[in-house]
């Protein structure tokens, strides 16, 4: 008999009422669990399927939420209608923050859930109880966006041991209406890592590249002045290969269009400022890349 293929997976769902992002956060020692586990549309829900997934969660899911079915009620016409409920594991949240979760009592040990404030989190084969006290605590405490919040409780999640068998795979879905490139769709954050050995932190690293090239929300108090990180920008341009002159700190044309060449090779062009300052998150990117 051939044994069942199971997502041991800890995620979360979760609701900012701010912006009325919804979205899905999760990891697993199991190949590409993005493409499995997380459902989310704008102004719907978000939904999270895992265990022994049953991956039609997802779409149906988020159809009965756009009906105006309640997360809760949404669980309920889902689970009801599985013979294989026991071997499942769903959490939901609505676009009114309402959130729900289940766990079959065939679920992998260690396998639970924790229904907050606008969030559920979710997982089985865990180290522990721990790894979904560590990720709700992160997901209230963590400022700023969802997305944020919830790159702070998968983080928090996987500190706390995660999945017991391992790391494998790691992905982030945050909708907002509009949200999306050239503002066609309503994914504001969409990242998978498929196979890697830390998949939560390189989730992390990709999410930085993905905010300076899509995102527009750095804080106005967050810039440098040209003048004052010359000398930085001349030796990390011309270890990059972008500035060949002289490192003189001053920032003249040749500096100015090394620079510009270096955020457009890197499609950040949308931070590119007409002033006498650089944003401190392109800043920090570059001397980082440079190091």
């Amino acid at each position: 008999m051939r044994r069942k293929k199971c997502l041991t997976t800890f995620s979360i769902v979760g609701f900012d009422p701010e912006t009325k992002d919804l979205g899905v956060a999760v990891a697993s020692k199991f190949v590409a669990v993005g493409a499995i586990v997380p459902w989310a549309k704008a102004s719907v829900g978000a939904i999270a399927t895992q265990a022994l997934a049953n991956v039609s969660y997802g779409p149906k899911g988020l159809e009965l939420l756009a009906k105006g079915y309640s997360a809760k009620e949404v669980l309920k016409i889902l689970v009801s209608n599985d013979p294989l409920k026991d071997e499942r594991q769903i959490g939901i949240v609505d676009s009114k923050g309402e959130a729900a979760a289940y766990t079959g009592k065939k679920c992998f040990e260690y396998a639970g859930h924790i229904v907050g404030d606008g969030y559920s989190v979710q997982g089985n084969i865990l180290a522990g109880p721990d790894v979904l006290e560590e990720m709700a605590k992160a997901f209230e405490v963590t400022k700023g966006e969802l997305v944020d919040k919830l790159l702070a409780a998968l983080e928090a999640g996987d500190r706390a041991g995660g999945d017991r068998r391992g790391k494998q795979s790691a992905a982030i879905l945050v909708v907002r209406e509009g949200g999306g490139y050239g503002g066609y769709t309503d994914r504001y954050v969409d990242l998978r890592v498929d196979d890697h050995e830390e998949p939560v932190l390189e989730l992390k690293r990709i999410f930085k590249i993905w905010e300076l090239t899509l995102l527009t929300r750095e804080k106005p108090e967050d810039v440098v002045a040209k003048d004052e990180v010359a000398e930085n920008v001349q030796r990390a341009l011309k270890k990059l290969g972008f500035y060949k002159g002289e490192i003189t700190g001053k920032w003249d044309k040749e500096t100015e269009e090394a620079f510009v060449n270096w955020v457009m090779i890197n499609n950040f062009e949308n931070k590119l400022r007409k002033d006498k300052y650089i944003w401190g998150t392109v800043y920090r990117f570059l001397i980082e890349t440079a190091k």
